[in-house]
C-alpha cells in the first residue's frame, strides 16, 4: 500500500525500474563511467544511493542505472564563481529502433527528485526508453543539488503538521510562529543557496545539461512544476527548443492570490468526483453510504482531529496530516479506494492509513528523516516571484478560498513567502517560445493540482505550442495509461508527428 501510495503522491507515477543496455560507451560530450572530466562534462558511475518509494535504499546498486553530476554556477551573474553540482541519472536507450538521442524529465514539485523518481518510475516511460536515453536530474534546491533543508526532523515534523484553516487568532498565531521559525531555520541550514534556487537558474542549468549530453537541442518532458521550468527554458533558448512535451501544465503568468483559488476549486471538484466514485456502488463505501453522509462524516473526523489528535504509534495524526492526507490521494484515481480505506480506519480510531498518506507526500521516510520536497518546495516558489502578501492580503486570500471549499481553503503560498528571508522575481512568470520548435501541452480536465483552464492558457503563451486535451481524473495524463494520450505523445516525441489543433482524448 505505501508503495503504491507513494508514487500516487509524487505525481501518479507507477514504480518500477527500465531494463537498458549493457554499452557503458560515453555518449558525446561526457566522459567514461569512473572518471573525472573536464569542466563541462559529466562523470558518469553506477548509482550508489538511488531511494525506493518507500524511500529506503536499496540492497545492492542496479547495474542499469548510471549517475552523475555537472558542476554549474552558483550564481549565474558570476559565471566563473562558486560552482554547485546538478545530480543526473541516465538510463540508456534500450532499442529496438534507432537511438534519437537524450530526453530529459523534470517530475515536478518544485521540489521533486528526477533521480529518485525516474530511477522508480522508468518502466511507465519503456516505449520512450527503446530510443532515447532518459535522462532524471534534481534541481538546484533539490536533494543531490545542493538540496534545501530547513533545520531538522524536529523542525519538519512541526511545520508539515500544521493545521490547514486556523480555528482562531490564537491558532492562526501559533501557525505563523511556526512558519516563521520554519522560514528562518531555512535560512540559517541553507541560507548560502536560498537565493539562487529559482526557476530561470534551473533553465540555464538544463542548457549546461544539454551541452554536457552532446546534445545539438534539448528534448524534454516536463510535468506539472516541470511545465513551467520547461515554458522558461524554451523562453530563455527557443533556437534549442526540440521535441517540447509538458504535461499538467502551470499557468505561470497567474498570482498566489489566484494560483490559491484556482487550485482550491481544482481539489474541490477532485474530493467531489472521489466521494461520488466511493458510494457509486451500494455498501462499498467505507465512509458512508451517500455522497452527503460521506462528506459530513470526513468534516466530523477532521473537527475531532482538529481538537483532539489521533495518536499513532509515538505519532499523532492532526487535523493538517490528515487534509495533506486527502489531497494526497487525490493526485490519482488509483489512490481513491485507498482513501475510502484510511478515512475509514481513521474513523475508526487507527490513524495509520491517513499518516502513511501525508508522509508520501510530505517527503518524510519511515526512519523521520525527510527529503528536500517540503524544504524546496516553497524555496523555489518563493524565489521565483516577488510578492509579499501582508496580512490584508492573506486574510482576503484565505476567506474567498475558504468560500469555495471548507476543506482545502488556506491562505496559500503566500503565507509561507510572507516570512521569507531572501527577495523574489517574477522573471519566470513571463513566458513566450516565439522561434522554438512545436510544444505539445497536455491538460487534464479533472486534474486537481494544475486545473484545466491553466492548459488553453499556457498553450496562448508560448505561441508555439499545440493544446492537447484529456477528458479524465487525477494529476498529468501521459502515466494514467491512457492509450489515446500515449499513442499522441509518443507520436510526437518519436516520430516528430505535432498533433492536430484541438487534439481530444476521451478517456476511459
Amino acid at each position: 500500500m505505501r508503495r503504491i501510495l507513494a508514487a500516487a503522491a509524487a505525481v501518479a507515477l507507477s514504480a518500477g525500474l527500465a531494463a537498458c543496455s549493457g554499452d557503458d560507451a560515453a555518449a558525446p560530450g561526457t566522459t567514461a563511467p569512473g572518471t573525472s572530466g573536464p569542466q563541462g562534462a559529466i562523470a558518469w558511475d553506477t548509482c550508489t544511493d538511488i531511494k525506493r518509494p518507500d524511500g529506503a535504499a536499496p540492497a545492492s546498486p542496479d547495474p542499469n542505472l548510471q549517475c552523475g553530476k555537472l558542476a554549474v554556477p552558483l550564481d549565474y551573474a558570476e559565471p566563473d564563481g562558486e560552482k554547485i553540482d546538478i545530480a543526473l541519472l541516465r538510463i540508456r536507450a534500450t532499442g529496438p529502433g534507432e537511438r534519437i538521442g537524450s530526453l530529459l524529465f523534470n517530475f515536478g514539485g518544485p521540489g521533486a527528485s528526477g533521480v529518485d523518481t525516474l530511477a522508480q518510475a522508468a518502466k511507465a516511460f519503456g516505449s520512450l526508453g527503446a530510443r532515447y536515453d532518459l535522462v532524471g536530474f534534481d534541481p538546484r534546491g533539490v536533494e543531490r543539488s545542493s538540496g534545501v533543508r530547513c533545520g531538522g526532523n524536529e523542525m519538519m515534523d512541526r511545520y508539515t503538521a500544521t493545521d490547514s484553516a486556523p480555528g482562531d487568532e490564537t491558532e492562526r498565531a501559533e501557525i505563523e510562529q511556526i512558519y516563521k521559525e520554519f522560514a528562518s531555520a531555512c535560512q540559517e541550514t541553507s541560507g548560502k543557496v536560498l537565493p539562487y534556487v529559482g526557476t530561470v537558474s534551473a533553465a540555464r542549468d538544463m542548457d549546461r545539461i544539454r551541452e554536457a549530453l552532446g546534445e545539438a537541442k534539448l528534448n524534454y518532458f516536463g510535468i506539472s512544476y516541470g511545465t513551467q521550468l520547461g515554458a522558461v527554458y524554451a523562453t530563455k533558448f527557443p533556437g534549442k527548443v526540440g521535441r517540447f512535451v509538458l504535461d499538467a501544465p502551470l499557468d505561470p503568468s497567474v498570482s498566489m492570490h489566484e494560483r490559491t483559488l484556482v487550485q482550491t476549486a481544482g481539489f474541490q471538484q477532485a474530493y467531489e468526483s472521489f466521494l461520488e466514485d466511493c458510494v457509486k456502488d451500494a455498501g462499498q463505501c467505507e465512509i458512508g453510504p451517500d455522497k452527503e453522509t460521506a462528506n459530513a462524516n470526513i468534516g466530523k473526523l477532521l473537527d475531532e482531529l482538529d481538537t483532539t489528535p489521533l495518536a499513532v504509534g509515538d505519532r499523532r495524526l492532526t487535523q493538517g496530516l490528515a487534509v495533506t492526507g486527502i489531497a494526497a490521494a487525490l493526485y490519482s484515481e488509483l489512490s481513491w479506494p485507498f482513501l475510502d480505506q484510511a478515512l475509514g480506519m481513521a474513523m475508526k480510531g487507527d490513524g495509520q492509513g491517513m499518516l502513511a498518506l501525508a508522509d508520501s507526500y510530505n517527503g518524510r521516510n519511515p526512519d523521520g528523516s525527510y527529503t528536500t520536497i517540503m524544504s524546496s518546495f516553497p524555496a523555489i516558489s518563493c524565489v521565483d516571484t516577488a510578492e509579499r502578501p501582508d496580512k490584508a492580503q492573506l486574510a482576503k486570500t484565505e476567506a474567498e478560498a475558504l468560500k469555495i471549499s471548507p476543506l482545502f481553503g488556506s491562505g496559500g503560498m503566500g503565507t509561507i513567502c510572507s516570512t521569507w528571508p531572501v527577495a523574489g522575481s517574477d522573471e519566470a512568470m513571463k513566458v513566450d517560445a516565439t522561434g522554438s520548435a512545436p510544444i505539445v501541452v497536455i491538460a487534464t480536465t479533472g486534474d486537481p493540482a494544475t486545473p484545466y483552464e491553466w492548459g488553453p492558457k499556457l498553450t496562448e503563451q508560448l505561441k508555439t505550442a499545440t493544446l492537447v486535451t484529456y477528458k479524465g481524473e487525477g494529476h498529468g495524463a501521459y502515466l494514467t495509461g491512457d492509450a489515446c494520450v500515449k499513442r499522441t505523445t509518443d507520436a510526437y516525441l518519436l516520430d516528430g508527428k505535432a498533433p492536430a489543433e484541438n487534439t481530444t482524448c476521451p478517456g476511459a
